[in-house]
């Protein structure tokens, strides 16, 4: 065999390994779940087993969480020693928002079509973010743990009182949190602008540190966020960390988060940070106590919530996820000059993920008549239904416009390559069958 033969079988086979790779390494695509239950192949002897249970939709009818959230599934919420075990929180009679908001089970306006099929969510609610009218809702006010999307709390008491230019310098305590971290390192200099950014963007327990530093340490800053929902009617919602991690009565409502949701978004800069998709964030100078560290230099930090990404209309919103919370969700989108807020709380990540489950939520409640409701949100303790201040709106983006929805990093180059490897194949197919031709 020659050598120009063998170089062009070599090229045919690494175009077709490029492509296999790309293939293994490209984001699976969620597949809407049938009534079906999934099973595995057949066995040997011809007989199928399932392997995982048919997905359905937790049902609420008989309200199992009206007075606490579900039982934990660790020790996450046993009191620290000398400390008191919470008691419950009392459920207000008559249910805040309307009549409809004390029923558990789905809740839709009269004539409506049903709610979509693929939602996990225990509890759920759409909400129109600038009129308070409630569209539809499940469960509104059972009681479940917030787990991270709590910060929305914790980032109206910071953006009301600390001066967001001064600048801050990171602690070991910082870095050594539990959760999610945005790697704020001891010595680093940081404004409290950059700390709220890794607060609401990446969702980062260092940074909730940070700031509920500022506000007296977690005890005090907690106080702090139990008054801001006390003050808002938030009667389901008692904070027992900044950052969400599931403490000692730990407890929110799809009601309160849409209520605290909306109450934050009167604040510019928090509507500015969760529709902000990337930043630069500082680093840490080197740590003398560790023999031969070097400086840590700065990093590009992205925001966490996909729904950014690939809803049209998506303003923003954050997340949520500890092992007793499960999945939870707030975010808000504009449609046809209408802006609604979606919440999940105990959601899961099938049969689609959270923001695919809020992504049909929203659809759902844009589909809904201009006029529906059955609830609304409250304006601080009052009857009214139009809001006293005027909300704050997301900047455009940096050219003035509407952004399409972005690709996750790398994924233009695994396209690329998905596109390109069958093509560079075909190329050295004609190449080789040429070469072939003028052999003979």
């Amino acid at each position: 065999m020659r050598i120009r033969e063998v170089g062009l079988r070599a090229a045919c086979l690494l175009g077709a390994a490029v492509t296999v790779t790309a293939l293994a390494a490209a984001p699976a695509v969620a597949v809407p779940a049938t009534d079906r239950p999934p099973t595995s192949a057949p066995a040997s002897g011809g007989s199928s087993t399932t392997t995982t249970p048919p997905f359905t939709t937790p049902n609420t009818d008989d309200c199992p969480q009206r007075t606490r959230p579900p039982a934990p599934i660790d020790t996450s919420e046993v009191p620290a020693p000398g400390e008191p075990t919470p008691t419950e929180i009392p459920v207000p009679s008559p249910a805040i928002g309307g009549q409809r908001m004390g029923d558990c089970g789905v809740i839709v306006p009269d004539g409506a079509p049903p709610v979509p099929a693929e939602i996990s969510a225990t509890a759920w609610m759409v909400s129109d973010l600038d009129t308070g009218r409630v569209l539809a809702a499940k469960d509104p006010h059972g009681r479940y743990r917030p787990a991270s999307t709590i910060k929305v709390a914790l980032a109206i008491v910071a953006l009301r009182s600390l001066d967001l230019d001064k600048v801050v310098i990171g602690t070991q305590a910082d870095a050594d949190v539990d959760g999610t971290r945005v790697g704020i390192g001891p010595g680093g200099r940081y404004t409290n602008r950059q700390l709220m950014q890794a607060l609401i963007m990446c969702s980062g327990n260092d940074a909730a540190h940070a700031i509920a530093t500022q506000l007296g340490g977690d005890k005090a800053a907690v106080a702090k966020m139990n008054e801001v929902a006390k003050s808002l009617r938030a009667m389901d919602t008692r904070a027992a960390t900044p950052s969400g991690l599931d403490g000692p009565g730990m407890s929110t409502s799809a009601y309160d988060l849409s209520v605290l949701f909306r109450e934050a978004m009167n604040i510019p800069l928090f509507a500015e940070l969760i529709h902000t998709e990337q930043v630069d964030f500082p680093g840490f100078p080197a740590d003398p106590k560790i023999p031969g560290d070097e400086d840590h230099p700065g990093f590009p930090i992205a925001n966490d919530n996909q729904l950014l990404y690939n809803y049209d209309g998506a303003i923003g919103g954050k997340t949520g996820f500890t092992d007793d919370a499960r999945q939870t969700f707030v975010a808000a989108a504009e449609r046809n000059g209408h802006r609604l807020v979606v919440t999940l709380l105990k959601a899961d990540v099938r049969p689609i993920r959270p923001w695919e489950q809020a992504a049909r939520l929203l659809d759902y409640g844009f589909g809904l008549d201009t006029d529906a409701r059955v609830g609304k949100l409250p304006e601080t303790g009052s009857e009214a239904v139009q809001p006293s201040v005027p909300l704050a709106s997301p900047p455009p983006r940096a050219d003035g416009s509407e952004a399409e929805p972005v690709q996750p990093a790398h994924q233009g180059a695994r396209i690329a390559t998905l596109i390109g490897g069958p093509v560079l194949i075909l190329v050295l197919l004609l190449l080789a069958r040429r070469a072939l031709r003028r052999r003979r």
